[in-house]
């Protein structure tokens, strides 16, 4: 039997859905409305059913898009992206690991739904003009004036992150273990002296409301968590989106995922993700494509 187009490019539709929301759980929400509509297609004549999935698939998505979008306006603190267990493998691919990077998914969200779905067709899955045109309901030209002012406004905030992942995996490393440790000044030798932390708890779970800048108070809000918890513990190195990162539990319990952003042999950025609704998906590696 030939494999069903929608099955076959699945993990593609996956991640076109979950950078363009930055939920897995509302990206596989709009993968099953999505699977509702093809199954109703006479498939037989559709030429290209990957374009045509692919165009499904971002309607479905700029829809919940702005839904969501309200809803946002409403959250309790800070909103990080909901991150994804990845096997290195995914860093194989420099493009595709970077569009899915925590750092970047948070870039994405300062974009409108229509400047978002044009710079993710156009900038990870590099689609045609006429095709994203199509998907959005807008014309070619329109598309390129939007995939300007979005590539635009990216470049303008998305971190200069040039390192290795060797380089990036020793940092974390290094900063995992002065966490766990609880060692004041190893935090503060591994950070930035401008560096940010960031945190998401969604009003379920005790974070900051507000991003927290430099190192002395960073360190010093880092240092306190451990030593809060300090009887049970414990940080383990993972990848997410893409990267070396790291997770912290308590009493066993997963409690937090960490995602940082490395320059200069230096963390810059530091994102903890402590919604527990967004820490679901960290058992099983996602499946991610271009």
């Amino acid at each position: 039997m030939t494999q069903d187009p929608f099955v076959a490019h699945r993990s593609l539709l996956f991640t076109v859905a979950y950078e363009m929301l930055g939920s897995a759980a509302d990206a596989e929400d709009v993968l099953q409305e999505s699977w509702l509509r093809w199954a109703e297609v006479d498939q037989s004549r559709v030429i290209d059913a990957r374009a045509y999935l692919v165009r499904t698939v971002t309607r479905q998505a700029l829809n919940r898009l702005r839904t969501l979008a309200r809803s946002r306006e409403d959250y309790v603190g800070e909103w990080l992206p909901e991150p994804l267990l990845t096997s290195p493998d995914v860093a194989e691919d420099v493009e595709l690991a970077e569009s899915v990077s925590i750092a970047m998914l948070t870039v994405l969200e300062t974009l409108g739904p229509t400047e978002r779905a044009v710079f993710v067709l156009r900038e990870v899955f590099e689609l045609p003009y006429g095709e994203i045109a199509e998907a959005i309901g807008k014309s070619a030209a329109a598309v390129r004036q939007i995939a300007r002012r979005a590539r635009e406004h990216v470049a303008a905030r998305r971190p200069r992150v040039q390192v290795s992942r060797s380089e990036q995996q020793a940092v974390v490393d290094r900063f995992l273990l002065a966490l766990r440790t609880g060692q004041l000044q190893e935090l503060v030798d591994v950070m930035a002296p401008d560096v940010v932390l960031i945190a998401d708890g969604g009003g379920l779970a005790a974070a900051a409301l507000a991003p927290i800048h430099g190192v002395e108070l960073v360190a010093k809000v880092l240092a306190r968590t451990n030593q809060a918890e300090r009887v049970a513990f414990a940080t383990t190195a993972v990848w997410l989106n893409g990267a070396p990162a790291g997770r912290i539990e308590i009493d066993g319990e997963l409690a937090t995922a960490v995602s940082l952003v490395v320059e200069n042999g230096q963390v810059t950025r530091v994102y903890l993700v402590r919604n527990p609704r967004k820490l679901t998906r960290l058992d099983e590696p996602a499946e991610l494509a271009r």
